[in-house]
């Protein structure tokens, strides 16, 4: 947005340039220069007026000023040739506004009209007059450039500009929420769209694949694959994204496949076993059918991102708030009962004020431990499994209990969000395990084959207890499974402790004679 500064240099170019035309209009006693004159001047004027109003945006736009003034200058160059000096100002406002690519075609605008509208007026332009159209032409056009240099860094950015894009665009995506036929579900859109191309495409197995930062990671698929045919087709779906998007082809190599559907997805394949591997399968047409269903899946992807960049911001908000509030003041009061315990009135207070102070001791522990698991999350680079392990590790070293974890995991990754979500119900589960169920050791399992998962928190603690009023983690992890489509199961172990389980299925239905799968829509 131009400063008030730059708004002043056109306001003092306008002003000049009107006495400059003004002084021999008077001297020469033109009267028809006189009205031009008023008629640039309440030009001029008005756009200086609107400019203090800029947020109304009622100033006239650069191309139509220079309209005007060559309409201006048209009309009156026979009687006035000296009007033609204001042909050098409109460029200059449309590089203050708007940049030199605006004042080019200012420039172009401004002398189209004047010679145009002069031939269809006065029939005919004297050389003396075009040479005047030329030289203010070109000495407006260079004094902009000129200008172009200072304007560009005097117009300092706008550090609100960004917040108001992102508030308009929010404003879009909650009223266009509403009117999303399929929901922004991923793995319902996913599902959706394998079941279009089995319709179309003889197979035996789909997976559709979506980036995870320098991998690939399944969003859906019809069957489940063992471990050679799952590393095939993902290899074929990295030919394709290694390809550029819009200008790349479908790979069809022996009984595998892998084709482009949009930007962020890829769909791969297998042949039905004996199946004439000679023939070519319609994959490119079969991409051209997907388009609006890749239309609904990008958008859902894109939406995934965004929440789970404004998730990690609140919660890493919350860890502040709590590490700069809560945890300081409850630590300020531990101060305050030492002093008191230094100085006992007698023996009872002396026990109670230990006891005071040592529960004031953990509950500042807990806090530290909220802090810790509000700002733990998973990074490109480190999978569900290694995040576990370093939650267990520090609740270990700050617990005193033994927690075991085991992995069982294969390189591919699940999507961001899924892999959020379930990191956070077992960091629940086994904050609950060492919060209140008394355990002596905890043991985890985490098995990620994705697109599926399953993670197992197991203590030998004191079992499901009746849910006190102000305990809300069953709940949220109940919450948190059902926005993945995942099944939380919590039960009772037949000898003693808990056993907190949360899988992830990829539903699946039969496969068909003719080698091609139905997939059932997640919902």
């Amino acid at each position: 947005m131009p400063s008030s500064q730059t708004y002043a240099v056109v306001g003092a170019a306008r002003l000049f340039a009107l006495l400059a035309i003004g002084g021999p209009i008077a001297w020469l006693h033109q009267e028809e220069g006189l009205l031009a004159l008023a008629a640039v001047c309440a030009v001029w004027v008005y756009q200086a007026v609107t400019a203090t109003r800029r947020e109304l945006e009622l100033s006239l736009s650069p191309l139509t000023e220079a309209a005007a003034i060559g309409v201006i200058c048209a009309l009156s160059m026979t009687k006035a040739p000296v009007i033609l000096a204001a042909l050098v100002v409109p460029p200059l406002y449309a590089t203050a506004v708007a940049g030199v690519r605006t004042m080019v075609r200012t420039v172009m605008v401004e002398t189209i009209a004047v010679v145009a509208l002069a031939l269809m007026w006065w029939e005919t332009i004297e050389t003396e007059q075009a040479i005047a159209i030329f030289t203010w032409a070109m000495a407006g056009l260079g004094l902009s450039l000129i200008a172009a240099v200072t304007f560009s860094s005097d117009r300092a950015p706008d550090p609100l500009a960004p917040y108001r894009d992102a508030q308009e665009h929010l404003k879009q995506l909650i009223e266009l929420a509403g009117s999303l036929s399929s929901g922004l579900d991923v793995g319902a859109l996913g599902g959706e769209m394998l079941s279009q191309v089995s319709d179309g495409i003889p197979n035996r197995a789909l997976v559709l694949y979506v980036p995870r930062g320098d991998a690939l990671a399944p969003v859906a698929s019809t069957v489940e694959l063992d471990a050679a045919e799952a590393v095939a087709t993902e290899t074929l779906a990295g030919d394709v994204r290694l390809q550029e998007p819009g200008q790349g082809h479908p790979v069809e190599i022996g009984e595998g496949f892998a084709f482009r559907v949009s930007d962020q997805a890829i769909v791969a394949g297998l042949r039905p076993a004996g199946s004439d591997t000679g023939r070519p399968l319609p994959l490119a047409a079969m991409a051209r059918d997907l388009a609006d269903t890749a239309v609904k899946l990008d958008a859902a992807l894109l939406f995934a991102q965004f929440r789970d960049a404004a998730t990690a911001d609140e919660r890493n908000r919350l860890a502040r708030e709590m590490h700069d509030g809560v945890a300081q003041d409850i630590a300020s009061l531990g101060y305050i009962i030492d002093a008191l315990a230094a100085r006992p009135a007698d023996e009872q207070q002396a026990r109670a004020l230990a006891m005071l102070r040592e529960r004031v001791s953990k509950v500042v522990a807990e806090v530290r431990q909220s802090v810790m698991n509000l700002r733990t999350s998973i990074g490109e680079n480190e999978s569900l499994g290694a995040a576990i392990s370093n939650v267990a590790r520090h609740l270990s070293e700050s617990s005193g209990i033994p927690i075991r974890v085991r992995l069982d995991e294969q390189p591919t990754r699940l999507r961001p969000e899924v892999e959020a979500e379930l990191f956070r119900i077992a960091q629940e589960a086994m904050n609950n395990a060492v919060k209140h169920a008394r355990a002596r050791s905890i043991d985890v399992r985490c098995q990620v084959y994705a697109p599926e998962a399953i993670i197992t928190v197991t203590d030998d603690g004191v079992g499901l207890q009746s849910a006190r009023s102000d305990s809300h983690g069953l709940k949220i992890m109940r919450e948190r499974a059902r926005l993945i489509g995942a099944e939380l199961v919590v039960r009772d172990n037949a000898s003693r402790g808990l056993t907190v389980s949360v899988a992830l299925k990829t539903p699946r239905s039969p496969i068909v004679a003719d080698g091609s799968s139905n997939l059932t829509e997640q919902r």
